[in-house]
């Protein structure tokens, strides 16, 4: 499907705003996950948002924005729902592992269907509520829209390794819902998020486990 030259236009002057150097073959996978999404949305309903040029700034932009955050090596997306914000991860940085966790089934077909095409190799779809995923930890947990702070946390314990980190992407309203995370993990720094195209507040919370007690189990 041939997308509106707006669409090429809004991502690379969104890459150059956030300062994010993308190569032709990975501008050329952006480009072709908005594609893909636009012609799967008119049938499957993933998001709300109908315009390609928007789903730049929404989606693929909104997503690129905590890039410089990121570091791995291994990512889980929780509540991943047509893969953002870790299939534009993966795409940006490939040396990532990027395993991409929702229970919707169509929405997990419409991933692999974008792994496939896309020819990446370093994401991994899969179907499955948080509470019956059971992997060994990962260094990052980030979540754009799957819960409350206190839910996301909470849910996802036993998935972030003790040195790990929890990212999460979340609106102004972020305070509200911070008297709700659990007394041993703390707010390690946050971040006002930029995303070109979008005058919504976003920020990045960025929270870790506190240590356990010596002599703890």
């Amino acid at each position: 499907m041939s997308l509106p030259a707006e669409v090429a236009k809004r991502l690379d002057h969104g890459l150059a705003a956030l300062e994010i150097e993308a190569d032709g073959a990975q501008r050329e996978r952006l480009l072709g996950l908005v594609a893909l999404l636009h012609k799967w949305n008119r049938a499957y309903n993933l998001t709300a948002v109908r315009d390609p040029v928007e789903m730049v700034s929404r989606h693929v932009l909104d997503s690129a924005a905590v890039l410089p955050y990121v570091r791995g090596p291994r990512l889980l997306d929780v509540g991943a729902g047509p893969g953002f914000p870790g299939l534009v991860l993966a795409i940006l940085a490939p040396q990532l592992k990027v395993t991409l966790l929702d229970s919707n089934g169509k929405k997990v077909r419409f991933q692999r269907q974008a792994v496939m095409e896309l020819g990446l190799d370093n994401v991994e779809p899969t179907q499955a509520r948080v509470e019956a995923f059971d992997v060994a930890p990962f260094e990052q947990v980030i979540s754009r829209a799957f819960a409350s702070l206190g839910d996301f946390v909470t849910l996802t314990r036993t998935l972030v390794r003790p040195d790990g980190e929890w990212l999460a992407m979340k609106g102004p309203g972020a305070d509200e819902e911070l008297r709700d995370v659990p007394s041993d993990v703390r707010i390690a720094a946050r971040h006002t998020l930029y995303v070109p195209g979008d005058h919504a507040e976003r920020q990045l919370l960025r929270l870790t486990p506190l240590p356990m007690p010596e002599g703890a189990e």
